[in-house]
């Protein structure tokens, strides 16, 4: 069942699809928001628990999250993204090339993709028009 945020702020029909990107890395998350501004309703948070803020005053259709960050990996993140909000698409990126993470990646069902960085504006513009898409 979808949890709507008791505050949400809902994004009027037509407009653009909004995204959390989720990164400690500051000028990542400002590369990554600066490439997908033009299209998209981009917010930032610099951990997971700050993206629950977020996401408690209004809807995402898509949270990027980098796996590694302080406190909650950003796997166990987004696992309990889609637990809470069932249509939000989820996408992982990492900089962490483990055969381990790799094989949790592609099984955990609930992911539209995984990107490895560096990532190119390319790889990025793919993967979320390709998880909006689904």
């Amino acid at each position: 069942m979808h949890t709507q945020p008791e505050n949400e702020t809902a994004a009027p029909p037509g407009s653009h699809p909004r995204i959390l990107i989720v990164d400690d890395e500051k000028l990542l998350r400002d590369v990554l928001a600066a490439n997908l501004s033009d299209v998209y309703q981009v917010e930032t948070a610099g951990s997971a628990a700050e993206a629950d803020v977020h996401m408690g005053l209004m809807h995402f259709d898509l949270v990027l999250a980098d796996h590694l960050m302080p406190g909650e990996m950003g796997l166990d993140f987004l696992r309990r993204v889609r637990e809470r909000f069932p249509d939000t698409k989820c996408i992982l990126f990492t900089g962490c090339i483990s055969p381990d993470l790799i094989s949790r990646a592609q099984n955990m069902a609930e992911l539209s993709a995984y990107l490895i960085k560096p990532i190119s504006a390319q790889q990025l513009h793919t993967a979320v028009a390709g998880a909006l898409a689904t």
